[in-house]
């Protein structure tokens, strides 16, 4: 692995980890010559379908184009670099395992809302507002109030499930 600091090309790993579900691995390395740590990510390379937009043309998947749009709903928020390749990771998994040649892109918008909902709920109405493109504030008002029944149902569920247990 080359160094991004001297292009290097003598780095040790430090330390190597299990990332996103046992799907990646994490490595600390160090150069040899610079003595700098830097983070890499090792993951399977996934056959992945072709796109159709909305106009009908066909093309690639571009995983950098999915990094792109989730780094800039992610902007300024409290998600670590980890916990973003885990749902990059999900949802290209998920495009594979349905073993589609091809997938419309309102379906990889789609699972992006479901990670960010997840992971951050700023996030989330960040990508919203200019995936589903809201021209006014009331669009963009029912889309938190979505978020916040979401939320309330997540806590309800979570709630009746200590009662059904039958313990207080």
């Amino acid at each position: 692995m080359r160094c991004p600091y001297c292009a290097n090309d003598d780095t040790r790993v430090i330390d190597s980890r299990l990332g996103d579900g046992g799907e990646s691995v994490r490595r600390r390395r160090e150069c040899q010559s610079c003595n700098e740590r830097f983070t890499t990510f090792e993951h399977i390379v996934l056959q992945m379908p072709q796109v159709i937009k909305s106009d009908q043309r066909r093309e690639r998947f571009d995983d950098e184009k999915l990094r792109r749009g989730l780094a800039r709903a992610l902007e300024k928020r409290p998600v670590d670099a980890e916990a973003i390749e885990g749902a990059m990771n999900r949802i290209m998994r998920r495009f594979t395992h349905k073993g589609d040649r091809e997938i419309e892109a309102k379906q990889i918008g789609e699972a992006v809302m479901e990670e960010l909902r997840e992971l951050d709920e700023v996030a989330y109405v960040r990508f919203a507002s200019v995936y589903r493109s809201f021209q006014d504030l009331e669009a963009f008002s029912e889309e938190v109030e979505k978020l916040r029944e979401t939320l309330s149902d997540r806590s309800g569920k979570v709630q009746l499930s200590l009662f059904a247990n039958g313990k207080d």
